[in-house]
């Protein structure tokens, strides 16, 4: 019979999905590598009188390497639907029963690449980070923006107000929160329309500024509101792409009557990313989320922030935003979670220039209010693209030089 254990053989990267997995057990480890690939393809717990050796062979994935805990296994492209399944099937696939296995104790996703003719199948960013940029009429430096704050209980009008204050202060995003949707204390359509007009009035004013609604809801309803909010003058749209999905994303990237850029939150990531020994790694989610089309996304803070989070491996959901992927546009990779001005300088020696930073109390905790906030974001961010010390640029510069005071460098 056919085996799925080919160590130190080559495939064509054309030909294959290949994942790499790390694998706690107490099994020896070629066994578990092998449970895994026959589990994921061809095979089950026990043998099979309906398999065949011809199945395995074609079919069945295939063990390339075992180097400690870490295991490589490539499926065949023919394991994949290539014009219904998604990334739905896709996860089923490279992320489905595995995680369940009795026999093995943990296991976790740790990348993937797919070859040619998956990504074919995906359009990618139709904005990405260059289009943001071309948006906002801000070629070079990093983007800054805010999420209002506090994350609910704002209305409509101190919402817009809120977002007004940010762009006078500087700021060139602003954005809802991921629990922020239709609530009846701040119903969408007039949140919508009322942050239109403030950031119309900053245009009015000469500064260039959007703000992400979030459109997060049922799949079958999600273009539909994405289509109300742009109708109302929303400039971006945000979406939670954990707890909607892939394909949410991908429905409103690929929707010709969607015309402004995806902001994407990756709300609940944690649920499959912070156990390092088990779960989903947040780098296949960042492939995935440039292949269906969204134009920002959350990557972490580079291990300067609140959120939980491994510095090397923030630094890799950057890479993966921004390195050459299938021709795709890069996505404008987002760094938000507790934030504020003193670690920004930190924060863009490890990111570079090509990010996005946001500040939520970081901006509306700033002892002079939002505003001046605002500014103190924009004159870290202005430091560290220039490469002064943040101290000696607070030397004149009294907002940020408040901001230190409060919370500090890192």
């Amino acid at each position: 019979m056919a085996t799925y254990m080919h160590l130190g053989e080559q495939v064509d990267p054309d030909a294959y999905v290949i994942c790499e997995y790390r694998v706690t057990t107490e099994l020896p480890m070629e066994k578990a590598a092998a449970a895994i690939a026959a589990e994921q393809s061809t095979g089950t717990w026990t043998d099979l009188t309906t398999t065949t050796e011809r199945i395995v062979d074609d079919y069945g994935a295939k063990v390339l390497s075992i180097e400690g805990d870490r295991t490589v296994i490539a499926f065949p492209v023919e394991d994949f639907s290539i014009e219904v399944g998604g990334v739905p099937q896709i996860l089923s696939v490279i992320a489905g029963n595995l995680f369940g296995l009795e026999s093995i104790g943990k296991l976790r996703l740790e990348d993937v690449t797919f070859p040619k003719c998956i990504l074919e199948m995906y359009k990618g960013p139709r904005f990405g980070a260059k289009g943001l940029r071309e948006i906002l009429d801000r070629p070079e430096k990093p983007l800054v923006g805010t999420i209002v704050k506090p994350k609910i209980g704002l209305p409509p009008k101190e919402t817009a107000e809120y977002v007004y204050e940010a762009g006078a202060g500087g700021l060139t995003n602003s954005k809802d929160d991921e629990t922020l949707t239709d609530q009846r204390f701040c119903p969408i359509e007039d949140r919508t329309i009322a942050v239109a007009e403030a950031l119309d009035r900053l245009a009015s004013e000469g500064h260039r500024m959007v703000h992400a609604i979030n459109v997060s809801t049922n799949g079958d309803k999600i273009v539909e509101l994405a289509e109300k909010v742009q109708s109302w003058g929303a400039k971006q749209i945000m979406v939670d792409v954990i707890t909607c999905g892939f394909a949410a994303v991908q429905a409103l990237a690929e929707d010709p009557s969607i015309k402004v850029p995806i902001h994407v939150h990756r709300t609940m990531h944690g649920a499959l990313t912070r156990d390092p020994l088990h779960g989903i790694s947040m780098l296949p989610i960042t492939k995935l989320v440039r292949m269906c089309g969204g134009d920002a996304l959350h990557i972490g803070t580079l291990g300067v922030g609140k959120m939980s989070g491994d510095p090397k491996a923030d630094l890799a959901n950057l890479n993966a935003c921004l390195d050459p992927m299938g021709g795709f546009k890069e996505v404008m990779p987002v760094c938000s979670g507790g934030v504020y001005p003193g670690m920004i300088g930190a924060m863009v020696e490890r990111s570079g220039r090509n990010v996005q930073i946001q500040a939520g109390g970081g901006v509306a905790g700033h002892p002079g209010g939002v505003r001046k906030g605002a500014m103190a974001m924009c004159q870290a961010v202005d430091a560290a693209f220039e490469g002064i010390p943040v101290a000696k640029y607070a030397e004149t510069h009294p907002e940020l030089r408040i901001a230190l005071d409060k919370w500090g460098m890192r």
